[in-house]
């Protein structure tokens, strides 16, 4: 049974990687090419589902594209922040509930982040193809392969090596379950 402590400790470090997600892309955000390229909103969303678990890393994804756009305008709702959130939800929930399942390891902990990225990255891959039907246009392979590949090259190269630190911190520090 969850404590009301621990129902607090999740509110409150949930609002924190909402905050992250909202202040790391104003970061890179005055050269857009730079944020496509280092994909600061994935970085929280991902860390939310490794100390929090899916249900929050869900939650937390799915919101914070869709509040950023309406706060500050930027991604632009339709199609980027809406096909954001599905992916953002699916870092988190995927990164959550992988990594509540396995052994806490190295390489289990690239085995749940490399699982998350890809599994949300078809997830927008898909979500984009919809969203390209609905209104009459197109979304080509291409496209998808250069959205989600090969512009965020240095993003994932990031998170490959960022991620698994701070969660290994984290865990060090007895601060992740």
């Amino acid at each position: 049974m969850k404590t009301k402590t621990s129902a607090t400790r999740g509110i409150v470090l949930a609002a924190l990687f909402l905050a992250l997600a909202f202040v790391l892309p104003m970061i890179t955000g005055h050269v857009p090419q730079v944020g496509n390229m280092l994909c600061p909103m994935h970085f929280p969303i991902l860390l939310c589902g490794f100390v929090l678990g899916g249900p929050w890393g869900l939650a937390v994804g799915f919101v914070a594209p869709l509040l950023r756009s309406v706060l500050f305008g930027m991604p632009p709702m339709f199609p980027v922040a809406i096909s954001m959130a599905f992916e953002l939800a699916t870092y988190g929930f995927v990164s959550g509930v992988v990594y509540r399942r396995v052994q806490h390891t190295l390489p289990m902990m690239f085995a749940t982040l490399l699982s998350a990225m890809v599994a949300g990255r078809l997830v927008w891959g898909a979500v984009r193809f919809i969203l390209a039907g609905l209104t009459g246009s197109s979304f080509p392979f291409s496209a998808f392969l250069s959205g989600a590949l090969l512009t965020a090259v240095p993003g994932i190269l990031a998170q490959l090596i960022l991620i698994p630190l701070i969660v290994n911190a984290l865990t060090k520090a007895k601060r992740i379950d």
